[in-house]
């Protein structure tokens, strides 16, 4: 049986992933060089992502995070892409620590990635498959690189995708959109509003 991609989330059996909202991404630096991305995460994307781990945690559901951190001092695990580009955070750096706004909480997994797609640098897909999870709500930073990426990714390993197109942003308004339309065939894509309605409601929450 093919399942519903537009059925409203099961927090049983759905993660939060929240990729990449970490202090070496979102900083002051960034209100200079990415106006539009750091006033977009800080007034829409951050908080909406807040609400959204609210919910979860009161439904139960699983909240991971993924942030950019090399394994080794020097980055030499990293992807080509990111070695070509100069992208690198050593392991335990300032850099790499989870925004205080999202900080996560005492038992959320926080998975180093050197790529694009958490699913090819890291065991989130062996991790979920244990936990017996099959939908997965992806927000964070960037819509169209690591968002779209994992979109993508998550799709083809047969998982169900869900994008909150306003808990996730990159550094124009274009670049966004451009973004959710182009795997909107990936994904269901739905508000932050409707998702967190769909977790704290009783019949999906199994209490009525």
């Amino acid at each position: 049986m093919i399942p519903d991609r537009n059925a409203p989330l099961d927090p049983a059996r759905t993660a939060i992933l929240v990729i990449d909202t970490q202090d070496g991404i979102f900083n002051a630096q960034a209100e200079v060089t990415r106006p539009h991305f750091y006033r977009s995460a800080r007034d829409i994307t951050i908080p909406n992502i807040a609400r959204l781990l609210a919910a979860g945690r009161a439904a139960g559901t699983e909240i991971v995070y993924t942030v950019i951190a090399s394994l080794t001092r020097n980055g030499r695990d990293r992807s080509l892409d990111y070695k070509q580009t100069g992208f690198h955070f050593s392991p335990g750096s300032p850099e790499t620590r989870v925004i205080a706004e999202l900080a996560p909480g005492p038992d959320e997994m926080v998975l180093p990635k050197t790529s694009s797609s958490l699913f090819n640098s890291t065991n989130f897909e062996y991790l979920i498959r244990n936990i017996g999870l099959d939908t997965i709500v992806v927000t964070g930073f960037l819509t169209d690189q690591c968002v779209d990426h994992t979109v993508r990714d998550g799709a083809d390993r047969g998982f169900r995708m869900v994008c909150p197109i306003d808990a996730c942003t990159t550094d124009t308004p274009e670049r966004h959109e451009q973004a959710l339309s182009a795997f909107k065939g990936y994904c269901r894509q739905a508000s932050t509003d409707e998702l967190v309605g769909e977790l704290a409601s009783p019949r999906r929450r199994g209490d009525g």
